[in-house]
């Protein structure tokens, strides 16, 4: 399957680099040099996965705004930040935008396309055949891996890629402690513990925008976090 991949990045060295070490793996790209002619093209048509920069030309936060605009337009699209913008705070201004994944600049082309992969990998495993733990009903919750929908109270929780394999590795076994890297596991990426912490802030925020009361992802404090039993 030839994926198209764009990229939103605006210096032409790394546009060059990035787009040979992905087309070298099987994928089409498209490339935008800044956020207007980027969000032009995918009111259009929409990408598999957008790669984006936080800096974009004169806007210094261009690929922030971009990413906000892009998840309203596609709740569920897969989305990653590569910048040289390496800070904690905007490495949680990214994951709080909707971003599945942030990388830094410094990152070596394989492992670049080893996260595309791994980003993709998510994404077909939930158009398999469903299995019975795919679904799931607890009280106020369901979660549909394969309809990639999440409901709490019947309001529909917009989870991204990451976030729903997360809140379904808790909510499978309500009660057991799961550890960061379970959670990394059960998303199929590898992140740090502080960008864990923020997709589970990210994700109760989520549904007490629904619920103010909701309290059922829990933190173990030193372990992981858990579902709480109903």
């Amino acid at each position: 399957m030839n994926r198209q991949i764009a990229i939103v990045e605006d210096e032409p060295a790394l546009q060059s680099n990035y787009r040979e070490a992905l087309e070298r793996s099987g994928y089409s790209v498209d490339v935008y040099a800044n956020r207007p002619d980027a969000i032009a093209a995918f009111r259009n048509h929409l990408p598999a996965l957008a790669i984006i920069d936080v800096g974009l030309g004169p806007e210094i936060e261009g690929g922030f705004e971009l990413c906000r605009e892009l998840r309203s337009l596609a709740p569920a699209l897969p989305i990653m930040f590569l910048t040289a913008r390496d800070s904690e705070l905007d490495t949680i201004s990214g994951l709080r935008l909707g971003a599945d994944d942030y990388m830094t600049k410094d990152i070596s082309l394989e492992h670049l396309v080893a996260r595309v992969v791994a980003l993709f990998r998510r994404v077909d495993a939930l158009k398999q055949p469903q299995q019975p733990e795919d679904v799931i009903h607890a009280g106020n919750f369901s979660i549909d891996l394969q309809r990639m929908t999440a409901t709490w109270r019947r309001e529909p929780v917009p989870l991204t890629v990451t976030e729903l394999w997360m809140v379904h590795a808790l909510a499978k076994h309500p009660g057991h402690v799961k550890t960061r890297q379970q959670l990394m596991d059960a998303a199929n990426v590898v992140l740090d513990d502080a960008t864990i912490t923020s997709h589970v802030k990210r994700i109760r925020k989520k549904f007490a925008a629904i619920d103010s009361d909701f309290d059922f992802i829990e933190t173990a404090y030193g372990m992981g976090y858990r579902w709480r039993p109903a």
